[in-house]
């Protein structure tokens, strides 16, 4: 009960939209972020008849954004279908931006401060904001503030061929470490050998192949540039073929099962989910696909213990999971439907592990990744958690299911949960 007497309201997922992902420099090689926002917007609009509708809210983000990207989403919504008098703001948590902004906008649904809103992400690696050396910083800076031509030389004229390489990958600030680096501690830790791996990697492919085929994916995906299904999806993929492939983290050990393969794919994309009160659905005529009803975040030490099974760079969802199934008294037997977004495959199996040491019950492979994930389509970051909302909740609805989890994880050791649930 809120303060002036009114019930927390349950928060209807109405569904969602999202352009098919693609390969880095591939297909989006020259789109931009705004471009993609707006693209899933305007496919938002027209599927649910937005057009010059004035929402509660948009919330996005974009983890690798420009500077002059400072207000992206509203920019995006000016840009878009919908009324421009519908506010909008960013929000970024690495790979758990998208599930964030789910959980903002439904906060405000639930407690009446909006009746409606829009949570998603995009990203595109083919865009990336590019770092420079302290060197050549500083030597513009100064030939920028000098006064006379020579000045403005004699200020560059220090910098040397290596101070204008340009920084595009960036390993945590506090361990040095990659985000595959990390993973690779935690496949050693919790023992992840690499047949598993490629055979979850393969599943996801097939899945998302036989998703698309069916026509499940038919209204959640906008045909974008030419592209109509995820550019990163290989039909034909198999655990022979990924045998093949070399090793690309943990090499620095002995026995490294980390590839290119089992490791999803550096991907441009944007995704949104829409989001309302029971009765702003009902007064448009919208069946709500499911309920969002609980959620929980979390976040391990990976940098003082980067090597314990627990406080892996990526294993937050081994915390959150749990913690959030005893507070709401469910096991992992109660959800028809299992959401861990694939950033490694060997991320996913490790938290599983840890899920069951905590004394969940395993979960059924069939239930897992039903339509796959990221292995399969790609992970534009702050897009990921859109896609996995509006998935599962199309899921739940068109296959009968009763309740579904959702667990990413993300840098900082951070990880978040969330459940969906089908009305009784």
């Amino acid at each position: 009960m809120l303060s002036d007497g009114k019930s927390i309201r349950r928060v209807a997922v109405l569904g969602g939209t999202r352009v098919p992902f693609a390969r880095s420099y591939g297909s989006y090689a020259s789109a931009t972020n705004r471009e993609l926002l707006t693209t899933v917007l305007d496919g938002l609009a027209a599927r649910f008849r937005l057009d010059g509708e004035c929402l509660g809210e948009v919330v996005a983000g974009a983890v690798l954004k420009h500077a002059g990207d400072f207000n992206l989403t509203r920019e995006s919504v000016l840009d878009s279908r919908l009324d421009s008098r519908t506010p909008a703001y960013d929000m970024q948590q690495a790979c758990t931006t998208g599930i964030q902004t789910v959980i903002a906008a439904a906060n405000k649904i639930a407690v009446g401060a909006v009746e409606s809103a829009v949570a998603g992400g995009t990203d595109t690696m083919s865009d990336v904001p590019m770092g420079f050396s302290d060197q050549l910083r500083t030597a513009l800076v100064s030939a920028r503030r000098a006064r006379t031509v020579p000045a403005r030389l004699r200020a560059l004229s220090g910098l040397r061929p290596r101070d204008l390489a340009p920084a595009l990958v960036h390993p945590d600030t506090r361990t040095g470490l990659s985000m595959g680096e990390h993973v690779a501690l935690s496949a050693r830790a919790w023992g992840i050998d690499r047949t598993a791996q490629d055979e979850l990697a393969v599943t996801s492919h097939r899945r998302l192949a036989a998703a698309y085929d069916s026509g499940f994916m038919r209204d959640l995906v906008v045909p974008h540039r030419g592209l109509d299904r995820d550019e990163n999806l290989r039909t034909d993929t198999s655990v022979h073929r990924l045998a093949r492939l070399r090793p690309v983290f943990g090499t620095g050990a002995p026995g490294a099962t980390m590839t290119a393969g089992n490791s999803t794919a550096l991907s441009d994309g944007a995704a949104v989910v829409l989001l309302a009160s029971e009765g702003w659905a009902r007064r448009r005529g919208l069946e709500p696909l499911a309920y969002l009803v609980a959620f929980e975040t979390a976040a391990v030490d990976f940098a003082a213990r980067p090597e314990d099974p627990l406080d892996g760079m990526m294993m937050a969802p081994a915390r959150a999971v749990p913690r959030l199934l005893r507070r709401v008294g469910l096991g992992m037997e109660d959800f028809d439907f299992v959401e861990v977004h694939e950033a490694f495959a060997a991320q996913v199996l490790a938290n599983l592990a840890a899920w069951e040491k905590e004394g969940l019950a395993p979960v059924a492979p069939a239930r897992l990744n039903a339509v796959g994930s990221s292995l399969a389509t790609g992970h534009p970051f702050a897009a990921t958690g859109a896609r996995i909302v509006a998935t599962l909740a199309k899921l739940l609805a068109e296959r009968g299911g009763r309740r579904g989890l959702v667990s990413l994880g993300a840098a900082g050791g951070l990880g978040v949960a969330a459940i969906l649930e089908r009305p009784l």
